[in-house]
Order: structure tokens, then sequence, then C-alpha cells
């Protein structure tokens, strides 16, 4: 037995500040594991060692990663036992909603020495405050870089047949949904395609595409209704009974990048920068809203302020980019006073635990 092994994004550094879609996730789960305590104690490396352990014995993982670290991980899902653990400290604080029967808190603060973290309590604080001030000025430059890109976006949609775009999109719902239904209530899960992380943008669509008969790549300009296109679809897809996942874009949550219904087979997404991507393999087709829908010229009629808005757009990401790359480096110091000051043996002893706790619900599965 082998199961499906996801990594995707649950929380994101965007134009409107730390957005959190951990909730949609977490949704469902009958034990859930939440861990307490500070930079550098082992969060996601004890969560990676549950989710490597279960995924060796063939069960379906999610990786939920970190978008200020997309090297370390915010959660992990064991899917077949609904059980989760995840990184319960701020910036994506997770409440509860029936504390004891699904939802325990995991104190890893039990393992640190507090005599030493207090003797570096100036330090702690200073850092701290050094962090959020880096992330306060990133979420600031997304904003403004959100504002350029609307100017971007309002070229293309004073050039924009929104009656062919609507044309296309009836073609879709039919093309991909047909008349199939299903007999159930839809259940739907809100991701990040990608994330603006201190080392650029990063996603997994190849690893969430994978294995899906039909990809579906959307090209197209800032502005040409790709995200109004895709919650359509997921929209019908909802209406119509189908399970979907809905990952929005990392720079703006309030617009969507991809969708995927995995019953139907199938993942329609925007290809585009920074997440650009071009068909490699059978059952790969591109839908080309700029083609279809926007007026013949308008790339070349616009040429000049398009180029101009395009350099104040890469410049604003690229300082917003640098701001979360001092608050890593920041964090990253934080860190190492918190792990010299770690026993970890306690932390394997604490995960031990949680991985007892995890192996009850087999038994009680194998029934």
């Amino acid at each position: 037995m082998r199961g499906n092994v996801l990594h995707y994004f649950a929380g994101g550094n965007t134009a409107r500040g730390f957005h959190s879609l951990y909730e949609s996730n977490l949704a469902g789960l009958n034990r859930l594991f939440i861990l307490k305590g500070g930079p550098g104690i082992g969060k996601s490396t004890l969560m990676k060692k549950v989710g490597k352990h279960y995924e060796q014995k063939g069960y379906s993982i999610e990786y939920l990663h970190c978008s200020s670290d997309n090297e370390s991980i915010d959660g992990v899902i064991i899917v077949e036992l609904q059980a989760g653990i995840v990184d319960g400290t701020a910036p994506h604080v997770i409440e509860p909603k029936a504390p004891g029967a699904v939802e325990e808190y995991v104190n890893l603060g039990e393992a640190w020495n507090s005599k030493m973290l207090t003797e570096s309590k100036e330090k702690i604080v200073d850092l701290t405050k050094s962090i959020s001030a880096s992330f306060a000025s990133a979420y600031n430059t997304f904003s403004h870089a959100l504002k350029i890109h609307d100017d971007w976006e309002k070229i293309y949609i004073e050039n924009m047949d929104f009656e062919k775009a609507n044309n296309l999109t009836e073609d879709l719902i039919q093309k991909l949904f047909g008349d199939h239904k299903k007999e159930k209530e839809s259940v739907v899960r809100h991701r990040f395609l990608g994330a603006a992380t201190p080392k650029g943008a990063v996603d997994f669509v190849p690893n969430l595409t994978e294995g899906l008969s039909k990809r579906y790549f959307i090209k197209g300009r800032p502005g040409t209704g790709k995200s109004t296109m895709l919650k359509k679809l997921a929209n019908t897809a909802e209406e119509r009974g189908f399970d979907v996942e809905v990952y929005h874009c990392g720079f703006d949550p309030n617009s969507l990048d991809m969708i995927i219904v995995r019953e139907l087979g199938f993942a329609i997404f925007d290809s585009t920068a920074p997440h650009e991507y071009f068909p490699s393999r059978e059952g790969d087709e591109i839908v080309d809203v700029y083609e279809i829908a926007i007026a013949q010229g308008t790339d070349e009629k616009y040429a000049a302020e398009i180029k101009e808005i395009s350099s104040q757009y890469g410049e604003k990401m690229k300082e917003a980019i640098g701001f979360l790359a001092q608050a890593k480096e920041l964090h990253d110091e934080l860190e190492q006073i918190y792990i010299s000051a770690v026993d970890f043996t306690k932390i394997e002893e604490i995960q031990a635990g949680i991985m007892k706790k995890i192996a009850l619900l087999e038994e009680v599965q194998s029934i």
C-alpha cells in the first residue's frame, strides 16, 4: 500500500498580511495535537518524523509547509486516521473546537531550560520586535505591489470581451463536468497554490497535480479573468457534490490560482509567472484567455506602459521578499538561543507519546 503524499501551504505572507487557511484543512479531523513552544524547539522536525513514519507505512500524508521558511512544516495530516499535528503558535494560532475530545495541546516548553532563556531575555525581546517589524514592512510593501498590479490589470480589463470570457467558462464547465453529479455534500478545502517566501515564490504544482489525467494550463495576463473563471468552476464542483481543492493566490488571497477535482481527475490552474508551467505530458492542455477574450494587439498598443508597470511591480516584490529574508535571518538567530536551551531527549519523549496515541487510532481502525 502506498498513499498519496501532498505538499501545500495553508498560510501565506500576502498583500493583505498573514492569511491563514488552516481551519479548512484541519476540519473533520478526529484527533489534532496542537504544539506549543518557542522557535527552534523542534516542532517541524517532530512533525516531519511522524509524517515520514506513517508515509513509510503506506498512509496518505499531507505536509503543510511554512511560508516563512518553506523547508519547515507547520502541520502534518495522516489522512486515513483523520489525525494531525500542527504548530499552534503565532501567527497561525489554532483555537480548539472540542478541547480534549479532538484537540490536545502539547507543551514542548517542558523541554527547555527556563534559566538559560531568562539570561537571554533582552536579546529574545529585541529579536522578536525586529522580526515583527520586518514582517510588517514586507506586508506593507506587498500591499504597494498590489496597487501597482491593479493598474496592470486595468489595461486588460478595459480591453476584454466579457461575453467571450463567459462563453469560455461555460464551455469549460461542460467539458470538465458534463452532466456528472454526486449525490453527496461537497468537501471544500482552501489552500494556497504557492507562497512568497524568503527565497522568493515557491509552489508545489508538480506534486499536487501528479497522477491526475488532465491538467489545464490557463495562460493570460493580469486582469484577464482567470480567477473569476476558477471561482465559477469551484462553485460548479461544490454545487454538483464533488470534493474540491481550492488554491488561493499567495499574493492576493481573494484571488484563486487553481482548483483540483480528484474525483474527475483534473486540475486547472493559472500557469503564468511566478508559477509558470507548460504542458509536459499526455493530458496537458493550454487554455489561452488572452487569445480568446482580449482585443488583438493590446500588448503592443500598451507596451511602454506595461513595461513600466511590470518594472515597478517587480521592484516592489523584490523589496518585500528582502524583508521576508531579513525576518528569516533574525528568526534563525532567535532559534539558536532556544536550541541551546532545549533538552532534545525530552522532545523525543514527547514525540513518542504523541505517536503512541496515534497508534491507538490505528488499532481502532483495524478492528
